[in-house]
Parts: structure tokens; C-alpha cells; sequence
């Protein structure tokens, strides 16, 4: 399984709940969520909020999952997911990720 950090923001209302069912589906192993301000363009305005970043740790592999989860379950109507590819993990890392997001029967 190949790792990915996959960035998200989401507004503060429900984003633990959004987090944990994430690892809960096992589609992510870990969730890491820290408060940010964003300011962006929306309909030809500027808008400032306060949201939640979730840095999401997963595999290559459940990524449509992930996307489509995102899609049925983040109130915006275009929400944020931006997906890297980590240079270097860990062995131990890895291993800990990879037995996480596996599916149980």
C-alpha cells in the first residue's frame, strides 16, 4: 500500500465527526486536526473563516473511497482535498498505517 497525506479543510461544526468516520471506515489510519483562517474567493467575494484542517493519513488505494465519503458527507459544495505523495515513511509508519486502513470482513 502506498501512503498519502491528503489535506482537508472543513468548518468547525462536525469535523471530529467527519475525522472519526474516516478511521472508523478505515479509510484513513489517522487524522490530525488543527485550527486555521481561511480567505478565499467564493462567488466573486472575498470570504475569511475560521475552518479545521485535517491532515488525513491514508494509502493511493482508498482514495476514491475517501473522495467519496468527502463528497456525501462535507457541507461545502466544493470541499477541499488535496492529496500528496510523501517522499520518504518511516518502515514502522508505514506498517502501523498499512495494518490500520486495511478492511476487516
Amino acid at each position: 500500500m502506498n501512503p498519502r497525506i491528503v489535506f482537508i479543510t472543513h468548518p468547525q461544526e462536525g469535523a471530529r465527526d467527519f475525522a472519526r468516520l474516516l478511521i472508523e471506515r478505515r479509510v484513513a489510519a489517522c487524522c490530525n486536526l488543527g485550527a486555521v483562517t481561511s480567505i478565499y474567493r467564493w462567488e466573486g467575494e472575498v470570504h475569511e473563516e475560521g475552518e479545521i484542517l485535517l491532515t488525513v493519513k491514508t494509502v493511493v488505494e482508498h482514495l476514491p473511497e475517501l473522495e467519496e465519503i468527502l463528497n456525501d458527507h462535507h457541507p461545502c459544495d466544493v470541499p477541499e482535498c488535496i492529496v500528496l505523495e510523501p517522499e520518504h515513511v518511516a518502515a514502522s509508519y508505514r506498517a502501523w498505517l498499512t495494518r490500520e486502513v486495511q478492511k476487516r470482513p
